[in-house]
């Protein structure tokens, strides 16, 4: 993983700074689902730009987070997946699912 970023000792700090932002980990749950190619990531977050979806997921990978798969084929085909590291996210967000279901989507008073 990229440890270029400023250290610190918290790793929640490190964590957040690794996979925060607007959209690194709406990404990350969406491949946590499987395989997915670039359009399909991109259907999935309305109000993303190709560019943007580009630039993080070149920064997801750079990180050791996802792996790029490009298939030698007309038209081009590249499939993104989760890397062992970014598999280990996997509990993460879905205890992250089940709290903004019950917490936010349908409260219980």
């Amino acid at each position: 993983m990229n440890k270029s970023k400023t250290p610190t000792q918290c790793p929640v700090t490190a964590t957040i700074e690794l996979i925060g932002g607007k959209w690194k980990t709406i990404i990350l749950y969406i491949l946590s689902n499987g395989t997915k190619r670039f359009g399909e990531i991109g259907v999935r977050i309305p109000g993303i730009s190709r560019k943007v979806l580009t630039e993080q997921l070149r920064e997801l990978e750079n990180d050791g987070l996802v792996i790029r798969k490009e298939f030698r084929e007309i038209p081009p085909k590249v499939e993104y997946s989760l890397s062992e590291a970014g598999k280990k996210l996997t509990p993460v967000f879905r205890e992250l699912e089940i709290w903004g279901n019950e917490n936010v989507l349908n409260p219980k008073g």
